[in-house]
């Protein structure tokens, strides 16, 4: 009784909460970059460093040159950590795709490579 409940769960509500469990997992990761405090500030300067303008036309023009600067290394940061989302949530998807596909495929593994390890 308990091995058939087993396989009931198994290829049953086990492999729906595996499936419903993936976008949990990649919400987990784009949580985890900030995906989006990064998209809304990908052109806001690095560190809030900004450079207030004088009076003068030259500490002006020295002001825009240096915020054009901070707002260019704040993007370029915040594009590559968006990269590595991209990476991470690409991965957790494959791996997902994967588990879903080898899930009904391990109960019966388990005897076929214990047979294969005896031989």
């Amino acid at each position: 009784m308990l091995v058939a409940s087993f396989f009931i769960w198994w290829y049953g509500r086990g492999w729906k909460q595996v499936a419903l469990s993936i976008k949990p997992r990649l919400s987990s990761v784009a949580y985890t970059f900030s995906v989006t405090q990064l998209l809304r500030t990908l052109f806001a300067p690095w560190r809030r460093i900004i450079t207030y303008p004088g009076s003068s036309l030259g500490e002006r023009l020295k002001a825009w040159g240096d915020n054009i600067v901070s707002r260019t290394i704040g993007f370029l940061v915040r594009l590559i950590v968006l990269g590595a989302a991209l990476v991470a949530i690409t991965t957790v998807s494959l791996l997902s795709v994967i588990e879903l596909i080898l899930w009904p495929l391990l109960p019966p593994a388990i005897p076929l490579l214990i047979i294969l390890g005896i031989v």
